[in-house]
């Protein structure tokens, strides 16, 4: 079985790979560097809060040896010299994607796309991309509207989250797949659109709640999807994983 699923793997072309992010929430560092030894091909990981908390910066270093990209989802709202400050050091872990919420507003995004360039350079590592998050896709219309007293549509307001991200200066925004063809007629490439909010056919929504699939989302306009507990609570994840690489292949 093993070696059949890695000749598969290999079959693929490496594009497939490198547009799925395997988010690795709900592990800790142990359990995270043993679930991604088992994943053949493998190219990039999420590190989210509850891991980075558990763990700190050394697990990411950890999964950097095994040839990983990182995407650092830390997903950074506060003030704008808070923001800079935590830009700035989480650049120096060396992760390539860095998030933070586009409604810190202008001035806060300017500033963390400084501070990030600044920090990674002082580490002795390139730059990362800074997304910034959109309007989480947890969130449906009407709990919008009733919970926070928005009167917008999300459609309406990822699209302005995205404007204020470009705007600033940054290389990218998380947006759910719903919203990425949209956004991406408004924002052409290079500038990213990575969306969560990926299922499979028949998966559970769980806590999301704006999704669709992989192909779906990818012919929408997406650069990089990030799947989860398709793929983490799979009862073989690594062919879970193959199966998310043919998908992508059979969308184009």
């Amino acid at each position: 079985m093993i070696i059949r699923l890695i000749k598969d793997l290999t079959n693929l072309k490496l594009d497939s790979a490198e547009k799925i992010i395997v988010a690795l929430d709900g592990m800790d560092g142990e359990e995270a560097i043993s679930f991604v030894s088992r994943i053949s091909g493998l190219r990039w990981v999420k590190v989210g809060l509850e891991l980075f908390l558990t763990e700190g910066p050394s697990v990411l270093e950890e999964l950097r040896e095994k040839g990983l990209s990182i995407f650092l989802d830390l997903k950074f709202h506060d003030i704008p010299a808070t923001l800079q400050g935590a830009c700035r050091r989480a650049a120096a872990t060396g992760a390539e994607l860095l998030t933070v919420h586009s409604s810190a507003g202008f001035k806060a995004l300017s500033l963390a796309k400084e501070a990030a360039s600044e920090g990674a350079a002082d580490a002795g590592y390139s730059m990362p991309k800074i997304l910034a998050v959109t309007v989480l896709t947890s969130w449906d219309d009407k709990s919008f509207v009733e919970e926070l007293g928005i009167n917008q549509s999300i459609r309406s307001r990822v699209e302005q989250m995205a404007s204020l991200a470009a705007k600033a200066g940054l290389d990218g925004c998380i947006c759910s797949p719903l919203e990425a063809k949209s956004l991406r007629l408004l924002h052409p490439l290079p500038f990213e659109l990575v969306t969560p909010g990926i299922r499979l056919n028949k998966d559970p929504l769980d806590d999301q709640a704006r999704v669709t699939c992989p192909s779906e989302a990818l012919k929408a306009g997406a650069t990089r999807l990030v799947i989860g507990r398709p793929i983490t609570r799979a009862n073989d994840p690594s062919e879970m994983f193959i199966n998310c690489c043919r998908e992508i292949e059979s969308a184009f």
